[in-house]
């Protein structure tokens, strides 16, 4: 499942990507690299993210590109002749002429797209593009979840912590099929996202297929406004330091080094980093905050098409390289998530605590097509851990592998919490 990660109700949607890793739901124009969804609490980091995002498109890859196709120019006319056959066969046998030729022109890069068989790879027409582009209200109001707008229905990655996703109980994989009964089959994320959105205290009922249950639900919620930190942190019993991580925002990576800080002065014996339910964000952001346990050597690898790589080693002066350490981990956990999990499992730099990671390790640009007519996403690249292991639609499989059930989020208990601090006070 790959994903496109971002906040329903901030104006920072639709970020790339890491993403499992959000910039504003219009897409920038010119290609933008999804390297990270990155949710943020602020008009302000929003312009920022989307600042770096744009200093990250697609000029590198562009650079060294193959060839645009293999085929000569007599191949192409040859295996475009079935293609050119049936356009004239349209407009010579159907029986409501004329044709929408531009209609049908769009529809053939549509198929294109889809033939690619990565759900990550698709085209935007004109319209929805001008929709998603459509100046947002309002924008910090709606559900609160981090999604994914890339597969066939708009699907939740995590619910923010104490937003209306998670009151009314939205679960990481679940599918958003239809919005106050409009069903959303063919329709693309960004729209959908815009229909889940809206003003703080308005009702939305959204249809969710949720794996194992038979059939489609209902649920009920209440819109509100949402605002999410980057990182909370305190000492536990035990002398345990705790730090979470929301996401890989823009300010994510200062808040997190000054929240170490803190913790640290107070001499813990280990440590715990809690990326539960955290959809990633900026590439870089999470590269730093790796490199704050691990002090040397490559933190991940970006490989292109033409088997290129882009080598992103750790940042030099990272604050927790020896101590005691153990990170939580869930199927929430995506793209900047899985960056952080799979260098810390590789070097053994700590123990990696809960369920298999969401699996989003692949980049896309945006690119818009000429005369207006709308746009294509391409994965161009996908990413490894220092010892090449792939994220995509794999994940990171934790050391220890415990769940957390519904049952025990309800009775308010965290087996995954507990086996953390079991490991770091064991002798």
């Amino acid at each position: 499942m790959g994903k496109k990660i971002l906040i329903i109700g901030s104006a920072a949607v639709l970020v790339l990507l890491l993403i499992v890793g959000s910039f504003s739901i219009g897409m920038f124009v010119g290609g933008i690299n999804s390297e990270g969804e990155t949710p943020t609490d602020t008009a302000a980091s929003a312009a920022s993210t989307a600042s770096t995002l744009l200093q990250e498109t697609v000029e590198d890859v562009l650079e060294t590109k193959p060839p645009q196709a293999s085929s000569t120019p007599e191949d192409l006319e040859e295996l475009f002749d079935p293609f050119w056959q049936s356009w004239d066969l349209v407009h010579e046998l159907f029986i409501d002429q004329p044709v929408d030729e531009e209609l049908m022109m769009q529809g053939a890069i549509r198929g294109m797209m889809e033939s690619l068989g990565d759900q990550h790879s698709s085209y935007m027409d004109p319209d929805q593009y001008r929709q998603a582009n459509i100046p947002l209200d309002g924008g910090y109001e709606g559900i609160g979840a981090w999604v994914d707008a890339t597969g066939e229905y708009l699907t939740i990655v995590s619910p923010m912590p104490d937003s209306p996703a998670e009151k009314a109980g939205l679960l990481p994989g679940d599918q958003i099929i239809a919005i106050d009964g409009e069903d959303m089959t063919g329709i693309d994320g960004s729209l959908v996202i815009r229909k889940v959105m809206g003003p703080a205290g308005t009702p939305v009922t959204l249809t969710i297929f949720r794996e194992g249950e038979e059939e489609p639900f209902e649920v009920s919620l209440e819109r509100a406004h949402i605002v999410v930190p980057s990182v909370q942190y305190e000492m536990l019993d035990g002398d345990i330091a705790y730090i979470k991580l929301f996401s890989f925002s823009g300010p994510a990576t200062e808040e997190f080094k000054a929240g170490l800080e803190e913790l640290l002065d107070q001499d813990p014996a280990g440590m715990i980093l809690d990326l539960r339910n955290n959809p990633g964000g900026e590439r870089d952001a999470a590269v730093e905050i790796t490199s704050q346990f691990v002090g040397d050597g490559v933190i991940m690898y970006q490989e292109y098409r033409d088997g290129r790589r882009d080598t992103f080693d750790a940042v030099k002066g990272g604050l927790a390289t020896d101590i005691p350490l153990v990170v939580l981990v869930n199927e929430g956990s995506a793209s900047g998530s899985e960056i952080v999990a799979g260098a810390i499992q590789d070097y053994e730099r700590g123990t990696l605590v809960g369920m298999t990671t969401f699996g989003k390790g692949s980049v896309q640009n945006w690119v818009p097509l000429v005369d207006e007519q709308g746009l294509v996403r391409v994965t161009i690249a996908r990413w490894l851990t220092p010892n090449e292991r792939t994220i995509h639609e794999l994940g990171v499989q934790p050391d220890i592998e415990i769940d957390l059930t519904e049952e025990d989020f309800l009775a308010e208990i965290d087996p995954q919490l507990d086996k953390a601090i079991e490991i770091l006070t064991s002798p």
